[in-house]
């Protein structure tokens, strides 16, 4: 199919960007160059100041890319994010609800200047695109937090990313795009904009409405997602998010075969899996607002949003972050500029009596309502127990059965912070201890002193490399969790950031918990046989933690305990204890 078969370009913009004006869902900016521009881009890469992308940062720049992000044609420069921040808008008008932001070290930033050309690369340093500087500045994150997630807490997974994981500058400006990120994954399934309008104009869709997920589609889901399809008379586009959602979800591989086992359950024709590249913040009202206008670029003409569309769940008091329908409030105040319509539906709920799904709206007092949440879901997979054919189809049990065997145990991390001589590698080696006196399990111990002399053989002392130090403790547990093993951690793990930062790989896996040595700084010192506080104290030792150099105390651990206030078998067992209570050891 020709180009003009779908779309024209602007002829007011001279770029080498194509401005894409489609029949669904309007304009679509790319900002891939030509191949013979993106070849010189790639040479002229290796002479620049590079950034390496995290996961978030590679999943924006995709969608920036492609596109999906449009109007955006790079990071957003302040003004825009200011606006972004307060307004829901950038800064000429046009709505927007997320800050699309690349943060940076302060060692790059002073590094940097505006006017400057940088490399952005992948995890292998592929050089993906160019980034034009245009502003640096640094962030207020906690007014970032308040106004975009509406709280500071931390429990939120979107807040915890930008007050604990994220670096204190930004650095704004357009891209030019050398290539795509590649995935090896379900490859056919991970449509561009373009080519996903593509595939509806020859095949005549003209009316679809869009499904966001991040979790596995069960019989209610597939109800909802039918009705609605067939409210609105449009074909159905089912597009997980599978770039990052939340940790502790179901991993995006087991989900895409999941959703695959479910196509055959829709009439035929009628429904079409494609996958986003999508790093949520879980942002609930504005993150669906972000959803639709997504949806809309990929050629969707109807969004279904549901109740606590994009909600995290509860706060550290154990209330909602957002209220069920605040996403279907804000949607519904910008529906006259979002150039999508919005499909409200109501929760999807068996009623037994009836043998049939009910919207939740239309519940009877006579109903026999049943439901099986997520925690339940999980139950029963471990037990290896009956999960009933009105929950979900059996095609679907059966794949998350495969990836969650009755009865497999859950990886999990224990990590152990506090000053040099808090007791952390002694407490530690007393839990290995009695770990193995339970359980037969295999226990991984990663030691501050001999993660320094292999793993991290190199780094120093200067904030970024103790942040590089803990972030590899955390990926090497993480990958030890991922296999259902225990990786018990003792570094001293001065900085939240980096912390946070282990926690989130381990969480992607399994479950982590955090334990503060607390031991008092005198204590540390009179148990110092190197003599190290004492040439710290004199001036003979730079970046030493609790003398030159901060220690950042943890504000909510799972445990804290004195190294001082009990011998490490008793602290040991009081930890054992704790992890029996999690439902970690049998």
């Amino acid at each position: 199919m020709s180009q003009n078969a779908l779309a024209s370009l602007d002829p007011d913009i001279e770029s080498p960007f194509p401005t894409l004006i489609a029949p669904h869902g309007g304009v679509l900016k790319e900002r891939y160059v030509a191949a013979d521009e993106a070849e010189r881009l790639r040479h002229h890469s290796a002479n620049l100041l590079a950034i390496d992308l995290g996961t978030r940062q590679l999943c924006d720049l995709e969608l920036i890319l492609n596109g999906a992000f449009s109007p955006l044609e790079g990071f957003l420069v302040q003004r825009d994010y200011d606006r972004v921040v307060s307004e829901l808008r950038l800064a000429d008008g046009t709505l927007w609800p997320v800050p699309i932001t690349l943060d940076v070290s302060e060692d790059l930033a002073a590094r940097v200047k505006p006017g400057d050309e940088v490399a952005l690369r992948d995890s292998q340093g592929v050089p993906l695109a160019i980034l034009d500087v245009e502003d640096i500045w640094r962030p207020d994150l906690e007014q970032e937090a308040q106004q975009v997630f509406g709280t500071l807490d931390t429990t939120h997974p979107g807040v915890a990313e930008l007050l604990l994981r994220t670096r204190p500058v930004y650095v704004g400006g357009r891209v030019r795009g050398i290539q795509a990120p590649v995935h090896y994954d379900f490859a056919e399934l991970r449509d561009s904009p373009r080519s996903l309008r593509e595939w509806f104009v020859e095949r005549g869709w003209r009316r679809i409405v869009a499904f966001q997920t991040r979790n596995p589609m069960h019989r209610a889901h597939r109800e909802l997602t039918l009705r609605a399809a067939q409210k609105v008379g449009a074909n159905l586009l089912i597009q997980p998010s599978v770039g990052r959602t939340r940790p502790g979800d179901v991993d995006h591989y087991t989900r895409v075969r999941c959703y695959r086992a479910l196509l055959p359950q829709y009439p035929n024709g009628s429904a079409h899996l494609s996958l986003l590249p999508l790093a949520m913040r879980m942002g609930g009202p504005r993150e669906a607002v972000w959803h639709a206008i997504i949806r809309k670029n990929y050629g969707a003409t109807h969004f279904i949003v549901g109740r606590d569309h994009a909600g995290p769940g509860k706060d550290a008091r154990g209330q909602p972050f957002y209220g069920p329908f605040d996403a279907q409030h804000l949607l519904e105040r910008y529906q006259h500029e979002l150039g999508i319509e919005v499909v409200p539906f109501p929760v999807m709920v068996y009623a037994a009596n009836r043998d049939t799904y009910v919207p939740a709206t239309e519940v009877a007092a006579d109903d026999d309502v049943r439901d099986i949440s997520g925690t339940q879901l999980r139950q029963h997979l471990h037990e290896g127990s009956d999960i009933p054919e009105w929950f979900s189809f059996p095609e679907v049990v059966r794949i998350l059965r495969e990836r969650h065997p009755a009865q497999a145990p859950r990886g999990f991390a224990v990590l152990f912070t506090g000053l040099s001589g808090a007791g952390k590698s002694t407490i530690a080696q007393a839990l290995v201890a009695r770990l193995l006196e339970h359980t037969s399990r295999a226990v991984t111990v990663l030691d501050g002193d001999e993660v320094r002399k292999h793993l991290s053989k190199g780094l120093g002392f200067s904030r970024e490399d103790r942040a590089a130090n803990v972030t590899r403790i955390g990926f090497v547990a993480s990958e030890i969790v991922r296999h259902g093993g225990v990786a018990i951690c003792a570094p001293i793990a001065p900085y939240a950031d980096a912390r946070a930062e282990a926690r989130a790989l381990v969480e992607a896996h399994g479950d982590f918990v955090e334990i503060h040595v607390s031991t008092a700084l005198e204590v540390c010192e009179s148990r110092d046989r190197k003599g190290l506080y004492a040439q710290a104290r004199a001036g003979k030792i730079g970046h030493f933690t609790g003398i030159s150099d901060p220690y950042e105390v943890p504000e909510r651990p799972e445990l804290r305990v004195d190294g001082n206030g009990a011998e490490p078998g008793v602290l040991a067992g009081h930890i054992l204890d704790y992890l029996k209570r999690r439902g970690l050891l049998e």
